[in-house]
């Protein structure tokens, strides 16, 4: 089996306010932006954390988003860490609680309406049922 070296450089949005929205992502991950003419890299906050770059729209936002970030987080901290969200200026979307037994989430939507959520998966003695 081949094992491939590939990871994840950085997760790139098109946004009319880049500045304004490298700051809400800045707020929910911790990493410090580092803007550059009118763009704005957002670097890993640590280890195993994520890159984020952030340019003006080149074109109208279309009609369905086709994908999504999923945020995960420590098993019973879903809530607290959704009001943190919520606090910073995202939008509330709606609640997946007992859709799989193995994850609950929460969808949010950023400043500028890009969908995300924020996941909790239970340990495997805890499984929800």
């Amino acid at each position: 089996m081949t094992t491939h070296q590939i990871t994840l450089g950085a997760i790139n949005l098109e946004s009319q306010d880049p500045a304004m929205l490298a700051e809400f992502w800045a707020s929910v991950t911790g990493a410090l932006p580092s803007p550059a003419a009118d763009s704005v890299y957002l670097p890993p906050a640590g280890p195993g954390g994520f890159a984020m770059f952030f340019q003006p729209m080149t074109g109208p936002r279309p009609g369905h988003q086709a994908f999504h970030l999923d945020l995960t987080v420590p098993w019973g901290s879903r809530q607290t860490e959704v009001q943190r969200l919520l606090s910073l200026g995202a939008t509330y979307q709606w609640d997946a609680l007992d859709e799989v037994p193995h994850v609950r989430w929460t969808t949010l939507a950023d400043p500028e309406g890009n969908l995300f959520c924020v996941a909790e998966h239970p340990p495997a003695d805890q499984q929800v049922v």
